[in-house]
């Protein structure tokens, strides 16, 4: 067997046991991420096999071996994907770095800018038929986020943003990236570059103030920073959810109030 293959096997291996412990964690978001992975490279094992069974060496699989299929999934699922890597509601610009850096680096921004409305209508004329939709973020006007995607599995709390959210959540993001990150036995040079780029903006994240970002220390510096703003942000936007949650409509909840409509029993 090709060391390819070898190589996928090692990686399907392990996805199982991540699977496992997140599963035994209860971490529901990390859980589906790690299935997703786990499939992507079990669809890779295959189209592997099949190119060495044509008599080709695996490595002329191509793409495939990086992320099978993935060209080919509907932006919705890439989109998808890159929140539930993420975990936070997210700018489109950060999910086209993200689906670069990790999954198929087929997405452009201008895909992105009519798909909550897509979304949307796909909710009002079948409700919950898709087991989620890419809704929007809602701000303390209880009126969408502008630019913000988020899930609509999320909890409502994780779905609002308040005045400290945007600083929280790029600290979140960046968190997630640099733990995904060490769970890579060969990480992307491009999510290295990512996680590097937004270590930056973090102070104490990079030894030195420049070079590549270690995940660990990232990881360091954003949850020191995290302690100061948490806490306010989530009283923040526990308020939000429960004005939400009282004056909001099922399609509101996810898509956001329209602005006359916000002010409906604040009298």
């Amino acid at each position: 067997m090709s060391e390819p293959l070898d190589a996928l096997e090692r990686r399907i291996a392990e996805l199982r046991a991540e699977v496992r412990r997140a599963v035994k964690a209860r971490d529901t978001s990390l859980a589906r991420l790690l299935r997703a992975d786990l499939r992507r490279a079990e669809r890779a094992w295959d189209e592997a096999v099949v190119t060495e069974e044509a008599g080709k060496p695996a490595e002329e699989a191509g793409p495939a071996l990086r992320e099978p299929g993935a060209a080919l999934m509907p932006i919705r699922e890439q989109v998808h994907q890159a929140l539930l890597l993420l975990g936070v509601p997210t700018a489109a610009k950060l999910v086209v770095a993200v689906n670069e850096a990790f999954f198929a680096g087929g997405l452009r921004s201008p895909q992105l800018s009519s798909l909550r409305r897509d979304e949307e209508r796909s909710f009002r004329s079948d409700p919950y038929a898709r087991p989620y939709y890419l809704c929007a973020a809602l701000t303390d006007r209880l009126s969408p986020a502008r630019g913000l995607l988020a899930d609509s599995t999320w909890p409502l709390e994780a779905r609002v943003v308040g005045p400290l959210s945007p600083r929280v959540d790029f600290l979140t993001a960046a968190v997630r990236i640099a733990e995904h990150l060490t769970r890579l036995a060969e990480p992307p040079p491009g999510a290295v570059r990512l996680l590097s780029r937004m270590a930056q903006n973090i102070p104490g994240a990079v030894e030195g103030g420049f070079g590549p970002a270690d995940p660990a220390t990232v990881v360091g510096a954003a949850r020191a920073e995290l302690e100061v703003h948490l806490p306010a942000d989530t009283a923040q936007r526990a308020e939000v959810a429960a004005r939400a949650g009282d004056q909001l409509t099922e399609v509101e909840r996810l898509f956001g109030a329209a602005a006359l409509s916000t002010l409906r029993g604040a009298c």
